[in-house]
């Protein structure tokens, strides 16, 4: 399989819940990253869990080892091209998933992700592993 990959949040669920079809695939990509968009959306799920420590801890985990993208002046470009195309289609998704797009596409890497809503997004490289 090989390539660079962005990981939106429900993947990393998935990692968290040893979903096979996801490790397997996770173990033949070149490059993972993570956006800080994503840790933020994993965050406030373990906030509000009954299990919150444990999940914080794992989420920490994860963070310490994946390289972590952060937002800049480019990102916002890419967000504001994606979020105008979105407009005009009449198509929107929710603001937190432009934000990673915005990422995958400033970064060439290929999206990660179960939500269909990304595939709305032209030109955006999406796999659902």
């Amino acid at each position: 399989m090989g390539g660079r990959f962005l990981l939106d949040t429900n993947i990393i669920i998935a990692i968290f819940a040893y979903d096979r079809s996801v490790l397997e695939a996770l173990k033949a990509a070149n490059e993972v990253f993570v956006a800080s968009i994503v840790l933020g959306e994993l965050f406030y799920g373990a906030y509000k869990s009954a299990h919150a420590d444990t999940n914080i801890f794992k989420i920490e985990e994860f963070a310490s080892v994946c390289p972590v993208l952060n937002c800049d002046i480019g990102t916002s470009r890419e967000y504001g091209k994606i979020k105008n195309a979105l407009r005009i289609k009449g198509q929107p998704i929710p603001e937190n998933d432009i934000w990673i797009a915005a990422l995958a596409f400033q970064h060439n890497l290929t999206l990660v992700s179960r939500d269909q809503h990304f595939k709305k997004i032209d030109g955006l490289r999406m796999e659902a592993w």
